[in-house]
């Protein structure tokens, strides 16, 4: 019957009568209605250009902000919900045992004053009251909503009994239990086209920050007011303060951003922490005539023999974006060194670029030149030594530097000669040794892949050093040396040849193709343990315990708990909005807290859109004590 009933409709159409066709006139009427129409429709999408346009340049960064959410949150839309698997090597064997929980006092861990809790870097937390039996019943205790889009990448302290976060633009208290607003200060100023900032420091009574605007400013931890400010950096050439200095013994140390920028270089400084007088400047690339000293310049074996540039070519990366390592009881510095650039065309600096991508060690009271380890040589993919190194004893008793940059492996280095132990491949890896040319080259980790500005951390009951990683790739085009030397100074300078804003540091992956994972690998030999993949990249902080659970979140807004020796999943939750800055944990109101700072609404990356927040979590004994969680709005 369905075919009959076919049939007959096609025999109808066939027999119905043809309708008349249009006169010649009605056909040239209706041409020159559809050619006025489309007429309209261009002039409205060409003045509209003209418009977008002229407000771009007038307001590029604002202007680049509303398009970049935009195209974030229509990328978003479809957005699949948070997956992870975990995988166990067989081929782990542990050669050493497992120490007691029980031997690792909590004294001194109830606060977190610090970038990575520690100057070492460790990230490592004593605090054991949320173990791998409770961890299951974390609830939320209170959310502080600030209230703006940001690309909220901050690093927070507890410290003092109050919690400290920073955005591009404030720093603010909060009370660590309730969520309260203590303080709030807002600076004003004009920031770069990629906004970004990773924190505070805290010493002494005085909290300390870095601005876009190339300042360092320090304020009075406990009325928010300014004190003083110090510029160490110029932003008309790109260069910025955005990452999170570290403090102690008087000074604050910090450096500046900038070096993916036509002339931006990176300099690391040592500031008076009461004054913001430049104690100490050290150059990470070779200093030239031009460069004007802010202070006394730390000795340094640097000349410009490792960069071989032709005129017109300026040098140009190095710089210093996310945070810093001190040991204390040797005075050593690690400073990680970011790329060179323009980061994709190696052919206008053939050398060695030193100090870009290395970790440089620093004098910490003269700033003194003591070594450097290089970790990506010759780099044309953008693979910064981007987040500070972790000094660490080992079980097997080695003193190991623990280096995560962006090319995607993990580094151990033996720092009793300062040689190579091993080198582990810890994300996706393709092309890496393809040249760049003309033509398009695909290859992984991308130059937004690999450890961005989370460090890794050491537990040291198991031996393990954990390590999270993005997996995104990305194609690229080089572009030639006219185009380069044509470009002004201060101006974006990848090299890559492109006309679109999102494509500067390269054409990710479409569809949102990346994941994230997390490595733990065996401290003394470099074999892993367990990894854990996650269908969404980790570039915020994590955060290992002596309860033996790690917190972990990512840019999908998925946080977790996670089994330090196994890897499985505790416990986990959707939060609204990206991780992008770290997960702390402490102790308020006698009980063990935890943190996250989310809402990464990062311009280059295609996340959910969400306002950016605070949120502090406790066992459910704990959460029976706050029975509606405040959630405090800053408007």
């Amino acid at each position: 019957m369905a075919n009959e009933g076919i049939d007959s409709t096609m025999q109808q159409g066939a027999e119905r009568p043809r309708q008349s066709m249009d006169s010649p006139s009605e056909a040239s009427l209706k041409n020159k209605s559809r050619s006025r129409i489309w007429t309209i429709v261009g002039t409205l999408v060409v003045l509209g250009m003209f418009a977008g346009g002229g407000l771009y340049l007038a307001y590029p960064v604002l202007m680049g902000t509303i398009a970049g959410l935009c195209r974030s949150y229509l990328l978003s839309l479809n957005a699949p919900a948070g997956v992870v698997t975990t995988e166990q090597n067989p081929a782990y064997r542990g050669t050493l045992s497992v120490v007691a929980a029980s031997a690792h006092s909590s004294a001194g861990g109830e606060d977190w004053p610090s970038y990575n809790r520690t100057l070492s870097s460790d990230r490592y937390s004593p605090l054991r009251e949320i173990d791998t039996k409770n961890a299951g019943r974390l609830k939320v205790l209170c959310t502080y909503d600030l209230g703006g889009f940001s690309a909220f990448e901050s690093g927070l302290l507890m410290v003092e009994g109050a919690l400290i976060g920073t955005t591009v633009y404030d720093i603010f208290s909060l009370n660590p239990a309730t969520c309260a607003l203590n303080w709030r200060t807002h600076e004003d100023y004009t920031p770069t086209l990629l906004p970004a900032n990773r924190g505070a420091a805290y010493l002494d009574g005085m909290l300390f920050r870095g601005t876009q605007d190339g300042r360092v400013l320090a304020y009075d931890f406990k009325t928010g007011k300014r004190l003083w400010e110090t510029r160490i950096s110029d932003p008309k050439l790109g260069e910025a303060v955005t990452a999170a200095p570290i403090a102690w013994d008087g000074k604050v140390f910090i450096g500046n951003a900038g070096g993916d920028f036509k002339g931006g270089k990176g300099h690391m400084f040592a500031l008076d922490a009461k004054t913001g007088k430049v104690l100490w400047e050290f150059y990470l690339t070779p200093r030239v005539e031009s460069d004007f000293a802010l202070g006394p310049v730390g000795a340094s074996p640097l000349d410009g023999t490792t960069w071989k540039i032709p005129s017109g070519i300026p040098i140009s990366g190095a710089g210093s974006w996310t945070s810093y390592t001190l040991d204390t009881n040797t005075g050593a510095l690690y400073i990680p060194g970011g790329n060179p650039a323009p980061d994709f065309v190696v052919g206008v600096r053939e050398g060695g670029d030193l100090f870009s991508d290395s970790i440089v060690v620093l004098d910490a009271q003269t700033g003194n030149y003591r070594h450097h380890f290089q970790v990506v040589p010759r780099d044309w993919h953008d693979w910064d030594a981007s987040n500070p190194p972790v000094p660490i004893q080992t079980m097997g008793g080695k003193q190991l530097l623990a280096v995560a940059p962006k090319n995607g492996y993990l580094f151990g280095f033996d720092l009793a000669n300062n040689q190579l132990l091993y080198r582990v491949p810890v994300t996706r890896m393709e092309n890496v040794d393809v040249p760049f040319s003309g033509k398009p080259v695909h290859f992984c980790p991308g130059a937004v892949g690999g450890d961005e500005w989370n460090s890794p951390s050491f537990v040291p009951e198991t031996n393990l050093i954990l390590v999270a990683e993005v997996e995104w790739c990305a194609t690229v085009k080089a572009r030639g040396e006219k185009k380069l030397k044509d470009q002004p100074m201060g101006s974006p300078w990848s090299g890559m040849a492109t006309l679109n804003p999102f494509w500067l540091f390269g054409r990710a992956d479409r569809d949102n193709n990346w994941a994230g994972w997390v490595y733990a690998v065996d401290a003394d030999n470099g074999v892993w343990k367990w990894r854990l993949k996650s269908n969404y990249p980790i570039v915020g902080g994590m955060t290992p315990t002596a309860g033996g659970v790690v917190f972990v979140g990512d840019v999908g807004g998925n946080f977790y708990a996670l089994d330090a020796a196994s890897g499985q999943k505790l416990w986990s939750q959707q939060l609204d909005g990206g991780v992008g800055g770290g997960v702390i944990t402490y102790v308020a109101d006698g009980a063990q807290k935890v943190a996250v700072a989310y809402g990464f609404s990062n311009l280059q990356w295609p996340v959910k859109v969400a306002t950016a927040k605070i949120e502090v979590l406790g066992l459910e004994d704990d959460a029976a004590a706050h029975r509606n969680p405040r959630i405090a709005r800053d408007n």
